[in-house]
């Protein structure tokens, strides 16, 4: 009783429709199977399956006990040093002062990619202050040397890794990052790495908006005595369509962005 969906390109494939992994007839709906399989990948295909994001855990449990502990793990990701951190951390250990580290810090521009030798070059009173302080310089210096160094192992928000044989005959392992002593396992080499060397990634997704139909579903079954499944809520509803089009999509997964709003 578990809801579920596939996201994305796979939707298109009638191999995975007639194997039940997706329910949408791609025929029907005259879909893409391209985008999902073409001479010009190099790369397995990609399934995404979505489930409400308060029944993952029992999708991922049911997975281990149908092929076994040994042969599923979650996949660890890395967390690297930016320019921020970097700073902070070097500051730390070389025990200046809070407040002077922070100064430093704030000077380098927030956003995603920012390098700190592209802030020593654009930002001149970070530049002012590495060529006129000895251990801002110092500092600086330092962290110029493990930015971009792995901080710190977490896991993979979706991932899960099937083999076929034990785990152990393809990748090490870890202990789950979270601190816990049960619970999966994670791989000691990353998803680009796994893939690689040929193994099958599942991407278990939790996805809200599930949870909400599926509620919304038990509450009309509660309150209006009319049941429906997931299958079997139509696909051509007026009123649905005209919701649509208004721009009242707030909460409608993948059409609520900005440009569906207009």
């Amino acid at each position: 009783d578990i809801w579920w969906n596939v996201r994305g390109s796979a939707a298109g494939s009638i191999v995975a429709y007639g194997l039940g992994i997706t329910n949408l007839d791609p025929l029907a709906h005259e879909l893409i199977f391209e985008r999902f399989l073409n001479p010009g990948r190099v790369s397995m295909p990609d399934i995404d399956l979505d489930y409400p994001d308060d029944r993952r855990e029992e999708m991922i449990q049911y997975t281990v006990e149908k092929y076994g502990a040994d042969k599923v793990a979650q996949i660890i990701t890395f967390g690297t040093l930016g320019a921020k951190a970097a700073i902070r951390d070097v500051g730390r250990a070389l025990d200046i002062p809070l407040g002077e580290v922070d100064k430093v810090a704030r000077l380098v521009p927030a956003g995603p990619g920012v390098k700190l030798a592209d802030s020593l070059d654009k930002v001149v009173e970070l530049r002012q202050l590495y060529e006129g302080v000895d251990y801002v310089k110092s500092m600086i210096d330092t962290a110029l040397e493990v930015e971009g160094v792995s901080r710190h192992a977490s896991t993979h928000a979706a991932g899960v890794v099937v083999t076929d044989k034990a785990l152990v005959e393809y990748t090490p392992l870890h202990r789950p990052t979270r601190g816990a002593d049960e619970g999966l396992p994670v791989t000691q080499y990353t998803m680009d790495v796994l893939e690689g060397t040929g193994l099958l990634k599942v991407d278990f997704l939790g996805l809200s908006t599930l949870t909400v139909l599926r509620k919304a579903v038990d509450l009309i079954e509660e309150r209006h005595n009319v049941s429906f499944t997931q299958q079997d809520i139509p696909l051509d509803d007026p009123k649905a369509y005209e919701l649509l089009a208004s721009g009242n999509v707030l909460g409608i997964f993948q059409v609520e962005g900005g440009g569906f709003r207009r």
